[in-house]
């Protein structure tokens, strides 16, 4: 287990690093934790050390789901084989998919001739893997619309089962899963941040109810809209005003 104490000066850090991008593996989670530079964002850490990452530092939204979780330049992995996603993550975005594919290679090298089709397989699973961003990117956009598969797989450019093998092989999860997720984290922030009535956090984040929306919010949380919102302010979070909706 890594050292959990405070970090001193953890806010020159961003400064320090020039605004590089800042990742931590495993329970080294806890050590950028205690920087408190994740207040206010996701993150995840190993599965045996969600529940305690989410007491410790209540101020975290924890991604008990994420193989590798990013938020702003922070990106944080749930144990080695999720470092070495962050690490082709930021190869494939920096200098390409070939790049991260040649990299893949050299750190999943088989020990013998008949692992050749194996390694092949994990090669093009990050390649095709790094091409989902601008998909991932366009859902997140678009959570207010109902969003199905055939929608997912045509603006992929690709088939229905191979959107779904692609997302599986990138986010441990279905598209729609996927998709849930992604409406669920929009509806926390929504009522971390702002003052938007939850009738309205459900519309705007693709659920077709507001009891639809506590039902997902529940199953994921434990705890109603509305709770998570009184918790969030009695913790000494801010509120903005509603957010305007989204055009049609």
């Amino acid at each position: 287990m890594t050292n959990r104490r405070r970090v001193s000066s953890p806010r020159s850090a961003p400064r320090r690093t020039g605004g590089s991008r800042i990742a931590a593996v495993g329970t080294g989670t806890f050590t950028l934790a205690a920087t408190g530079l994740l207040d206010g964002r996701r993150a995840t850490t190993g599965r045996r050390y969600i529940e305690e990452l989410a007491r410790l530092h209540p101020r975290i939204d924890v991604d008990p789901l994420g193989t590798v979780v990013e938020d702003g330049p922070f990106l944080t992995a749930a144990g080695v084989f999720g470092g070495i996603d962050v690490c082709l993550r930021l190869l494939g975005r920096d200098h390409g998919p070939r790049v991260a594919d040649g990299t893949s290679r050299e750190l999943l090298a088989p020990l013998h001739l008949r692992a050749d089709s194996v390694q092949r397989t994990i090669g093009r699973e990050i390649a095709e893997s790094t091409g989902l961003e601008p998909t991932l990117r366009w859902m997140e956009t678009r959570l207010h619309l109902p969003l199905t598969l055939p929608d997912i797989a045509t603006h992929a450019q690709t088939s229905t089962s191979s959107v779904t093998r692609r997302f599986r092989a990138r986010t441990g999860l279905s598209p729609l899963q996927y998709l849930l997720r992604v409406r669920l984290q929009e509806a926390q922030r929504l009522l971390r941040e702002t003052g938007t009535p939850v009738e309205a956090v459900a519309a705007r984040t693709g659920f077709t109810s507001p009891a639809a929306l506590r039902h997902h919010f529940r199953a994921l949380t434990g705890t109603t809209p509305r709770a998570y919102r009184r918790t969030h302010l009695a913790s000494g979070g801010t509120r903005r005003a509603p957010e305007p909706p989204h055009p049609a």
